[in-house]
């Protein structure tokens, strides 16, 4: 009579010599991104003599005038609201018509969908840089320069390309069957996109409007050419040309420059750091897709 052994598989106790250079290489990739982050904050808290004495000190004593007189100042507050109220704005109008046209191109069949998705793909190398020049000259023609709405605008038609990019793949992938049940009991097409194909999607629309709220909150160069070149009061330009203005203004204060610079990026840390996972489950989807 044969008798059946079983053996029990056993992990290997080979060394995996591969394993810590990805470890070795993601530390050295942590501290290459918050070793400045954390210098800028906590060199906030030193005063500007402390800094060109000794640059890379700890502060000793720490002191708040710095990260006070930013905090106390109207123009931080004014260039803060102009941030939110762009930034806020951006997003609505990305999520509202990406949303839109990616439902088109993912679930209509018509002449010339692959050549429309194929210019928005098209419209990711296509950097603000480039469209500087004549992007101001219509703006002024249309007497949009120096004003929110000739930064909001823009700034919405260059975020599509990428927002549609990840919301296509999104909505292909919900599938025809669910529709198809929806016509039967009745939903319009409006309803279905209402009530099934938006809750189905919104991990996608929530990386989309991360990314949109992020990209506006850093944007520099077309918030320099509407606000900065078009004449709006300096109490109502972004963050990042009230840092370049507060840098310059206070260029001898190095501590209050850094705390400006430290509140300034905050906000959009924390709520990159907030939405972490929901962008990562986006763009996994999209991937999938």
């Amino acid at each position: 009579m044969a008798t059946a052994t079983s053996t029990i598989a056993r992990p290997s106790k080979g060394f995996d010599w591969g394993q810590p250079w990805v470890y070795l290489v993601a530390f050295v990739t942590v501290i290459v991104s918050v070793v400045p982050v954390l210098y800028v904050w906590i060199s906030g808290f030193r005063t500007t003599a402390d800094l060109n004495a000794n640059p890379a000190g700890w502060p000793n004593p720490w002191t708040f005038d710095s990260y006070v007189n930013v905090l106390t100042s109207p123009r931080f507050w004014g260039s803060l609201f102009s941030s939110s109220f762009v930034g806020i704005l951006t997003t609505l109008g990305v999520v509202v018509l990406g949303i839109m046209a990616a439902f088109v191109l993912a679930r209509y069949e018509f002449r010339g969908r692959a050549g429309l998705y194929s210019l928005f793909a098209a419209g990711l190398m296509f950097p603000l840089t480039v469209a500087a020049l004549p992007l101001s000259i219509l703006l002024r023609y249309i007497g949009l320069q120096g004003s929110f709405a000739g930064v909001i605008i823009p700034q919405i038609a260059f975020a599509l390309p990428t927002t549609i990019i990840i919301l296509v793949p999104f909505l292909k992938a919900i599938p025809a069957e669910l529709e198809e049940a929806a016509s039967i009991d009745g939903t319009s097409r409006i309803g279905f996109f209402w009530r099934i194909m938006l809750p189905l999607s919104m991990p996608g629309l929530i990386t989309v409007g991360v990314l949109a709220f992020i990209g506006s909150w850093n944007a520099y160069l077309l918030p320099l050419l509407v606000m900065a070149a078009g004449g709006l009061p300096q109490e109502l330009w972004t963050l990042p040309l009230g840092v370049q203005q507060f840098s310059t203004q206070y260029s001898q204060d190095t501590g209050a420059v850094l705390a400006y610079t430290s509140l300034a990026m905050l906000p959009a840390l924390a709520f990159f750091l907030v939405a972490e996972k929901r962008i990562v489950g986006g763009l996994t989807g999209a991937v999938k897709g």
